[in-house]
Protein backbone atom coordinates (compact mmCIF):
# COMPACT_ATOMS: atom_id res chain seq x y z
CA UNK A 1 0.00 0.00 0.00
CA UNK A 2 2.84 2.33 1.21
CA UNK A 3 4.77 1.83 -2.32
CA UNK A 4 1.46 2.81 -4.37
CA UNK A 5 1.09 6.37 -2.46
CA UNK A 6 4.52 7.12 -3.14
CA UNK A 7 4.10 6.45 -7.03
CA UNK A 8 0.92 8.14 -7.15
CA UNK A 9 2.39 10.84 -4.95
CA UNK A 10 5.41 11.07 -7.29
CA UNK A 11 3.29 10.49 -10.31
CA UNK A 12 1.44 13.56 -8.89
CA UNK A 13 4.01 15.96 -8.41
CA UNK A 14 6.92 15.26 -11.46
CA UNK A 15 4.28 16.82 -13.09
CA UNK A 16 5.39 20.04 -11.55
CA UNK A 17 7.89 22.35 -13.12
CA UNK A 18 6.98 21.60 -16.37
CA UNK A 19 4.39 24.65 -16.96
CA UNK A 20 5.13 27.92 -15.40
CA UNK A 21 0.87 28.59 -15.53
CA UNK A 22 0.14 25.04 -14.24
CA UNK A 23 2.58 25.65 -11.36
CA UNK A 24 1.15 29.01 -10.77
CA UNK A 25 -2.16 28.27 -10.53
CA UNK A 26 -1.48 24.82 -7.97
CA UNK A 27 0.38 26.88 -5.27
CA UNK A 28 -2.30 29.44 -5.60
CA UNK A 29 -4.96 26.78 -5.25
CA UNK A 30 -2.52 25.22 -2.27
CA UNK A 31 -2.18 28.24 -0.53
CA UNK A 32 -5.66 30.34 -0.91
CA UNK A 33 -7.76 27.85 -1.61
CA UNK A 34 -9.34 27.20 1.49
CA UNK A 35 -9.63 31.02 2.32
CA UNK A 36 -11.79 31.23 -0.77
CA UNK A 37 -14.10 28.80 0.17
CA UNK A 38 -14.03 30.02 3.39
CA UNK A 39 -15.19 33.49 2.24
CA UNK A 40 -17.83 31.97 -0.78
CA UNK A 41 -19.56 30.02 2.02
CA UNK A 42 -19.60 33.62 4.33
CA UNK A 43 -20.90 35.45 0.91
CA UNK A 44 -23.95 33.22 0.55
CA UNK A 45 -25.22 34.67 3.92
CA UNK A 46 -26.94 37.70 2.86
CA UNK A 47 -28.86 35.01 0.01
CA UNK A 48 -32.79 36.47 0.42
CA UNK A 49 -33.62 32.64 -1.52
CA UNK A 50 -34.70 30.54 1.36
CA UNK A 51 -32.50 32.44 3.77
CA UNK A 52 -33.06 30.39 7.03
CA UNK A 53 -32.12 27.24 5.65
CA UNK A 54 -29.56 28.58 3.10
CA UNK A 55 -28.28 30.14 7.04
CA UNK A 56 -28.08 26.43 8.69
CA UNK A 57 -26.43 25.34 6.03
CA UNK A 58 -23.86 27.85 6.19
CA UNK A 59 -23.69 27.45 10.03
CA UNK A 60 -23.24 24.03 9.77
CA UNK A 61 -20.81 23.88 7.17
CA UNK A 62 -18.92 25.96 9.52
CA UNK A 63 -18.79 23.40 12.71
CA UNK A 64 -17.68 20.92 9.92
CA UNK A 65 -14.70 22.57 9.43
CA UNK A 66 -14.08 23.41 12.95
CA UNK A 67 -14.72 19.56 14.02
CA UNK A 68 -12.95 18.21 10.95
CA UNK A 69 -9.84 20.46 12.31
CA UNK A 70 -10.98 19.28 16.18
CA UNK A 71 -10.23 15.12 15.01
CA UNK A 72 -7.48 16.20 12.51
CA UNK A 73 -5.77 17.34 15.61
CA UNK A 74 -6.97 14.21 17.79
CA UNK A 75 -5.12 12.20 15.02
CA UNK A 76 -2.10 14.06 14.97
CA UNK A 77 -1.61 12.80 18.54
CA UNK A 78 -1.08 9.36 17.71
CA UNK A 79 0.12 9.25 14.25
CA UNK A 80 3.49 11.15 13.02
CA UNK A 81 4.00 11.06 9.61
CA UNK A 82 6.83 12.42 8.06
CA UNK A 83 6.27 15.09 4.62
CA UNK A 84 6.99 13.33 1.42
CA UNK A 85 9.67 16.19 0.76
CA UNK A 86 11.51 15.22 4.07
CA UNK A 87 11.38 11.66 2.85
CA UNK A 88 13.11 13.27 -0.37
CA UNK A 89 10.23 11.46 -2.53
CA UNK A 90 8.97 14.87 -3.65
CA UNK A 91 10.59 18.41 -4.76
CA UNK A 92 8.54 21.44 -2.71
CA UNK A 93 6.88 24.19 -4.89
CA UNK A 94 6.48 26.29 -2.09
CA UNK A 95 7.88 26.93 2.22
CA UNK A 96 8.12 23.54 3.79
CA UNK A 97 5.25 23.29 6.22
CA UNK A 98 6.74 22.36 10.30
CA UNK A 99 3.59 19.88 11.33
CA UNK A 100 3.16 16.36 10.72
CA UNK A 101 1.76 15.16 6.83
CA UNK A 102 -1.63 12.78 7.97
CA UNK A 103 -4.23 13.99 7.27
CA UNK A 104 -4.20 16.56 5.19
CA UNK A 105 -5.84 20.09 7.00
CA UNK A 106 -6.48 21.41 3.90
CA UNK A 107 -8.15 18.35 2.56
CA UNK A 108 -10.14 17.96 5.66
CA UNK A 109 -11.46 21.89 5.56
CA UNK A 110 -12.37 22.00 2.20
CA UNK A 111 -14.13 18.28 2.32
CA UNK A 112 -16.18 19.42 5.33
CA UNK A 113 -17.72 22.41 3.76
CA UNK A 114 -18.57 20.67 0.38
CA UNK A 115 -20.22 17.41 2.33
CA UNK A 116 -22.29 20.04 4.47
CA UNK A 117 -23.45 21.39 1.34
CA UNK A 118 -24.18 17.50 -0.37
CA UNK A 119 -25.48 16.14 3.58
CA UNK A 120 -27.99 18.92 3.73
CA UNK A 121 -29.45 18.79 -0.10
CA UNK A 122 -28.06 21.81 -1.43
CA UNK A 123 -26.62 19.89 -4.13
CA UNK A 124 -25.64 22.47 -6.93
CA UNK A 125 -23.59 24.63 -4.77
CA UNK A 126 -22.11 21.28 -2.79
CA UNK A 127 -21.19 20.01 -6.13
CA UNK A 128 -18.90 22.86 -6.79
CA UNK A 129 -17.57 23.06 -3.86
CA UNK A 130 -16.69 19.23 -3.88
CA UNK A 131 -14.52 20.49 -6.92
CA UNK A 132 -12.76 23.15 -5.48
CA UNK A 133 -11.71 20.75 -2.75
CA UNK A 134 -10.74 18.54 -5.71
CA UNK A 135 -8.75 21.35 -7.16
CA UNK A 136 -7.05 21.84 -3.78
CA UNK A 137 -6.46 18.70 -2.73
CA UNK A 138 -4.77 17.40 -6.12
CA UNK A 139 -2.72 20.66 -5.47
CA UNK A 140 -1.49 19.47 -2.24
CA UNK A 141 0.26 16.81 -3.28
CA UNK A 142 1.13 18.43 -6.97
CA UNK A 143 3.46 21.21 -4.85
CA UNK A 144 4.95 17.99 -2.58
CA UNK A 145 3.93 19.24 0.51
CA UNK A 146 1.18 16.26 0.74
CA UNK A 147 1.32 12.27 -0.03
CA UNK A 148 -1.79 11.05 -1.61
CA UNK A 149 -3.30 8.88 1.25
CA UNK A 150 -2.95 12.22 3.47
CA UNK A 151 -5.43 14.20 1.22
CA UNK A 152 -7.83 11.22 1.76
CA UNK A 153 -7.31 10.79 5.12
CA UNK A 154 -7.93 14.41 5.63
CA UNK A 155 -10.87 14.51 2.99
CA UNK A 156 -12.63 11.46 4.96
CA UNK A 157 -12.03 13.25 8.11
CA UNK A 158 -14.24 16.07 6.63
CA UNK A 159 -16.89 13.86 5.18
CA UNK A 160 -17.27 12.30 8.96
CA UNK A 161 -17.61 15.86 10.39
CA UNK A 162 -19.86 16.81 7.88
CA UNK A 163 -21.70 13.81 9.06
CA UNK A 164 -21.55 14.42 12.59
CA UNK A 165 -22.58 17.89 12.62
CA UNK A 166 -25.54 16.99 10.31
CA UNK A 167 -26.72 14.44 13.19
CA UNK A 168 -26.31 17.18 16.21
CA UNK A 169 -27.09 20.65 14.89
CA UNK A 170 -30.04 20.30 13.78
CA UNK A 171 -32.57 22.95 11.86
CA UNK A 172 -35.07 25.21 13.86
CA UNK A 173 -33.39 24.15 17.26
CA UNK A 174 -33.28 27.03 19.61
CA UNK A 175 -29.22 27.27 18.70
CA UNK A 176 -30.31 27.19 15.02
CA UNK A 177 -32.46 30.01 15.39
CA UNK A 178 -29.95 32.38 17.65
CA UNK A 179 -27.08 31.56 15.08
CA UNK A 180 -28.80 32.15 11.76
CA UNK A 181 -30.99 35.03 12.71
CA UNK A 182 -27.79 37.43 13.53
CA UNK A 183 -28.11 39.86 10.90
Amino acid sequence: MYETDVLITQAVNLLGGSNHFVDASMIWASRIGVELLVLCVAAQWWVKQDRAHTRYVLVSSGFAFLVGLALNQLILLFIHRMRPYDAGLTHLLIAPSTDYSFPSDHATASFAIAASFLVHRCYRRGWGFLGAALLICFSRIYVGTHYASDVLGGAMTGVIAAVLVRFVYREGSRLDRALTGIW
